[in-house]
């Protein structure tokens, strides 16, 4: 069973899909400055979310939105001279191939300004059903008086709604929020039944999300400052559009601090995502977000990146022991002593999978796979148990499928087991051809006494790891 946090609530839950289908939207970046650390560690939680999902064999479909209209980027744009949408492509491009460098897989990323259509549709379906109001001034807002349940979400009160918008006379509450902003001088616009215009930012991601994950899914997420008013909106007026409730379990990942300072402009402490990874690299960076627990706060330092880098070494040196081991080949059947440290990994192995089982605790998982390490460097170093070591192996694979920081090893070692492997199977098929079949079934014997499956046919025999 998977305990997942929803923030709805704020408890843990049973994670339940309907079939095997995971539907994930994140929210991504508004693409008006180059993307920073603390993105990064968002991108890379959900990211070890869905791997792990994955890993026990769920289908999962990740949507994260581009915001490349808003009036961030407008100011962007003025304070540069430059066109919007050269805004929008320069840090787009920076977004996605910091991205792709931290091996972070997406399987769509919609943009707001490819689906102006759709949006303008969505407010007016809320129009119709009294949930928005339009005003002579072209602007669209959000009834939040007409949703019972605004504020479950944020667990605020009705004092606490300040959206952060320009309150004007025009509006029927002043926490009432804007789904569509009539034209300004200067701005860009699109048509609309209330008049020349743009987006708001909430209206974006419910629009984009239902058409792609439809009107329920699973699991909605992003930075902890989102929740407040960003998701809280998303909810009242995708649910007043549906009727449904609409997602199951509210996932925010927590805080990104810089020497334990918060990250701001004033301050000048805000690094950029791609400068962290010119310096140490994807590979530690991934290791050091996931060695904190995603609710946790995490704090950047020096320090605690050199640490992840020596700790990740740790491990990669002890993934080249058990290839080393893997490469001389089984020799004879298990001792037991060697059964004794093959469970001993097995215990671990499945200790991992709890922590990551009860809400995705990537901290307490990795404790386990170094003790695996520890087991590798004290017990398999000596022994040079084949069985062990693939049982280790397969145990660091599991371990990557997640945190995906030793794929480069991982590559080269594969490469070389399977070729070893191979020779072993062709020798032992040319010793059933010659009908030496004591031979052969001890052969096949030692391979499946240390982890290796012998499939045997008429023609020839195949293998693969038990």
């Amino acid at each position: 069973m998977i305990r997942i946090y929803n923030t709805l609530g704020r408890k843990l839950e049973e994670f339940k899909a309907d079939g095997n289908t995971v539907r994930m939207y994140v929210c991504g970046p508004t693409v008006y400055d180059y993307v920073h650390i603390g993105h990064g560690r968002t991108f890379v939680a959900f990211d070890a979310i869905s791997r792990y999902l994955r890993l026990r064999g769920y289908n999962v479909i990740r949507v994260q939105n581009i915001t490349d209209i808003d009036d961030k980027i407008i100011n962007k744009a003025n304070e540069t001279g430059k066109d919007w949408r050269e805004i929008v492509e320069t840090y787009s491009k920076d977004y996605l191939e910091n991205l792709n460098s931290l091996k972070v897989k997406v399987d769509l990323h919609p943009r707001v300004t490819s689906h102006i259509n759709e949006i303008v549709d969505f407010v007016q379906k809320l129009i119709d059903k009294g949930h928005a109001y339009a005003t002579p001034s072209g602007n669209v807002y959000f009834d939040v008086d007409t949703y019972p349940a605004y504020g479950e979400l944020s667990n605020t009160r009705k004092e606490e709604w300040n959206q952060g918008e320009e309150f004007l006379k025009e509006k029927r509450h002043p926490y009432d929020f804007a789904l569509w902003k009539a034209r300004k001088p200067g701005e860009p616009y699109w048509d609309s039944p209330w008049g020349k215009g743009r987006p708001g930012w909430h209206i974006e991601c419910s629009t984009m999300s239902t058409r792609y994950l439809g009107e329920q899914f699973e699991i909605h997420g992003g930075g902890m400052d989102l929740i407040f008013p960003h998701h809280e909106n998303e909810r009242a007026q995708t649910e007043s559009y549906t009727g449904k409730h609409w997602v199951k379990y509210w996932v925010h990942v927590s805080f990104l601090t810089i020497n334990k300072t918060k990250m701001s402009k004033s301050l000048g402490n805000i690094i950029p995502l791609n400068e962290a990874l010119k310096k140490y690299g994807p590979s530690v960076l991934r290791y050091w977000y996931l060695s904190s627990h995603y609710r946790s706060t995490v704090d950047y330092s020096e320090d605690a990146l050199e640490q992840s880098k020596t700790s990740l070494n740790r491990l990669k040196d002890a993934l080249s022991i058990v290839r080393d081991i893997l490469r001389e080949g089984p020799k004879s059947y298990a001792k037991d002593e060697d059964v004794k440290v093959q469970r001993q990994i097995i215990s671990e192995i499945e200790y991992f999978h709890e922590a990551m089982s009860n809400d995705f605790d990537t901290a307490k998982a990795l404790s386990h796979v170094h003790n695996i390490a520890s087991i590798v460097f004290l017990k398999l170093s000596n022994s040079r148990d084949f069985m062990g070591a693939s049982i280790a192996l397969d145990a660091f694979r599991q371990f990557n499928e997640v945190f995906a920081v030793m794929d480069e090893e991982f590559g080269a070692i594969y490469e070389n087991v399977s070729r070893i492997i191979d020779s072993v199977i062709e020798v032992r098929n040319l010793l059933r051809a010659r009908k030496m079949y004591d031979l052969s079934d001890q052969i096949r014997s030692i391979l499946e006494s240390n982890g290796i499956k012998v499939l045997d046919s008429k023609d020839k025999s195949t293998w693969r790891f038990q």
